[in-house]
């Protein structure tokens, strides 16, 4: 009697290059069957000759523009489809940068199909299947610009607020149901990504600038850890749980039938 192995399955965003493509290989090469989407099926498909005759896995390449409603849809029902998904790295994503008052409203609103919109659906898609199945792994990629404010970022840096806020709720709504997902929150990462805002890892401190390699293999050790917040870098994970206690105090007082006293005549 023949016995069929099944592999666990994972679905890459961004695939192509940089932390998505780190992924991949990591996943690859711990034996995970992969669904590689990205927008250029080339670069797909030479990673899927790559991976599969080095680890003996099946790759499958989606190629598809997130950045278009076509794209997305074909992603999510390609997630909808086939409860062998067990992972969803949602990477995809990049900065559009510009000061409020000199927007390009084109490039915000393209920029927030892919940051905020491709990665609701996506998430919305895979959590279905995963909690109807009662297993599964999502991991959404925020950044750590989510806790700064600098000027020309508010496009860019609101997205990964998004996600940040976005994500702290998938994980309530998934308590019990067998589905992690795990809030993965870069820094500066050595990849093409600075470059393609615009930028040059050049301007950064050798210091602050991580590997895609190290933040990869941190994000997937903190699963292993149960980690639901990675911040690779973060030295205390107890400085998130300060930030978690301050946002708490702050939400017990933002809803109550009077105003602060600090806000009547004569303080």
């Amino acid at each position: 009697m023949t016995m069929t192995i099944i592999r666990p399955r994972a679905l890459v965003t961004g695939a192509s290059a940089g932390i998505g493509r780190v992924y991949a290989e990591h996943l690859a090469r711990t034996g995970h069957d992969l669904v590689l989407v990205a927008r250029r099926a080339d670069r797909l498909q030479a990673l899927a000759d790559e991976f599969g005759q080095a680890h003996r896995v099946e790759v499958e390449i989606l190629p598809a523009d997130l950045g278009t409603r076509e794209g997305v849809e074909a992603v999510a029902s390609r997630l909808a489809a086939d409860p062998a998904v067990d992972m969803l790295i949602n990477n995809a994503g990049y900065a559009a940068r510009g000061r409020v008052a000199e927007l390009d409203f084109e490039a915000l609103e393209a920029m927030l199909q892919v940051n905020v919109l491709a990665l609701s659906r996506l998430s919305s898609a895979a959590m279905a299947q995963m909690i109807a199945a009662g297993r599964g792994t999502i991991i959404n990629i925020a950044s750590g610009t989510a806790f700064m404010q600098m000027p020309g970022n508010a496009g860019y840096g609101a997205s990964k607020n998004y996600v940040l806020a976005f994500t702290r709720h998938m994980q309530l709504e998934a308590e019990g149901t067998g589905v992690r997902v795990q809030l993965l929150v870069p820094g500066v990462i050595a990849t093409d990504f600075h470059a393609v805002a615009g930028n040059d890892l050049a301007n950064f401190p050798p210091e602050r600038v991580m590997s895609a390699e190290d933040l990869v293999v941190a994000s997937l050790r903190a699963l292993e850890m149960d980690e639901t917040i990675c911040i690779p870098s973060l030295p205390e994970i107890r400085d998130w749980d300060a930030y978690v206690e301050a946002e708490a105090r702050v939400a017990a007082g933002v809803s109550r039938d009077r105003v602060a006293p600090r806000y009547h005549n004569g303080g």
